[in-house]
């Protein structure tokens, strides 16, 4: 900052309030010290901004999922992508850690508050009963949910943001399809049951399944792996009745459940039609090719991390809905009586 000061010609305070936006210097001393610092190649020390209580210019995100689970799911990759792109923009930092369990996602928070360490949080993966949005609040911590909190919890949190997926909307609109092609038995292999999310689709699948009078409808929940998402598959395509579609709560699952069908000596679609909540490259990368919800996680990210910007830049708390995820029909799935694809796939 001296040497800043001394090339620029003015005083070591001047200086500092020009590189950190702060008024009492004209705009163009303020070029002028900025041109010099550029020069000299300085940039602000995060350290030294917390310990001024101006910020660590950094944003936190915990992710309270097993660990070998995270690996394998391209959702997250793309999220994150989107997040640090918006941050590199702003040059802020983005601090990840993956813990087991949500009480120590909440121990995390206590500590980066407590020594400083982020100025915000991006919270995932919301809960049905979510003690984080209450903590947040304590801790006077600004944070966005990605993805809606539970009906339960949808008071205003002053600091608070959230970017909201239509779930519930988004089942009913593949149920729909899949009734329109004839299916009527219909499973749905779910993650886990205590995020926010996984209620509102198997609430959504329930109400719609009563509203087509649809009686063989089932949600089966898992950890979210290919491991479950075979092993429910070939349990439930060995009932009575097995389901002529299903619905996988990720591409992953979706993925091992076409394996387990076809191991089982079912054709897909004639068989069992199968649809993955979230399209990827390995929905393309088997035979058949998956049908399958798509939405853009990239953009989710950045539109996840723009809105902790306003909050960080002192703007209100607000909801953010994400447009319907598309519904892109491939050949896993075809009319329960023939087998055969519509000639005209829907992609609404």
């Amino acid at each position: 900052m001296k040497d800043i000061a001394q090339r620029a010609g003015v005083s070591e305070s001047a200086a500092s309030f020009a590189l950190n936006g702060r008024p009492g210097v004209s705009e163009v001393t303020r070029d002028r010290v900025r041109r010099v610092a550029e020069q000299l190649g300085w940039r602000p020390s995060a350290a030294a901004r917390a310990l001024s209580g101006e910020g660590a210019a950094t944003v936190g995100l915990v992710l309270a999922r097993p660990a070998e689970t995270l690996g394998v799911d391209s959702f997250f990759l793309q999220l994150v992508s989107g997040i640090q792109e918006v941050l590199a923009r702003r040059h802020l930092g983005l601090l990840l850690q993956v813990v087991e369990d949500i009480e120590a996602e909440c121990a995390v928070y206590r500590r980066w508050w407590a020594e400083h360490r982020v100025d915000g949080v991006l919270v995932a993966d919301p809960r049905t009963d979510d003690p984080r949005p209450v903590l947040l609040d304590e801790l006077g911590l600004p944070g966005v949910v990605i993805g809606a909190l539970s009906d339960s919890d949808s008071r205003t949190h002053r600091r608070l943001s959230q970017v909201r997926v239509e779930d519930t909307q988004a089942m009913a609109a593949v149920i729909g399809r899949l009734h329109a092609l004839g299916h009527r038995r219909i499973a749905h292999v779910a993650g886990l049951p205590t995020l926010a999310h996984t209620a509102r689709r198997m609430d959504s699948l329930r109400a719609e399944a009563e509203r087509q009078g649809l009686t063989a409808a089932q949600s089966v929940v898992t950890d979210y792996s290919d491991t479950e998402g075979a092993s429910v598959t070939r349990r439930v395509l060995q009932e009575p009745d097995p389901p002529t579609a299903i619905i996988y709560d990720n591409d992953v699952m979706a993925a091992a459940g076409l394996g387990a069908a076809l191991g089982l000596g079912r054709d897909v679609p004639g068989d069992v039609s199968i649809v993955s909540w979230e399209d990827s490259a390995v929905c393309r990368l088997v035979q058949p090719w998956l049908t399958a919800l798509s939405r853009d996680a990239v953009a989710f990210g950045r539109i996840a991390a723009e809105e902790l910007i306003v909050l960080l830049d002192g703007g209100g708390a607000r909801m953010v809905s994400l447009p319907l995820p598309r519904l892109i029909e491939r050949g896993s799935t075809a009319s329960a009586l023939s087998g055969i694809l519509p000639e005209e796939p829907s992609a609404n």
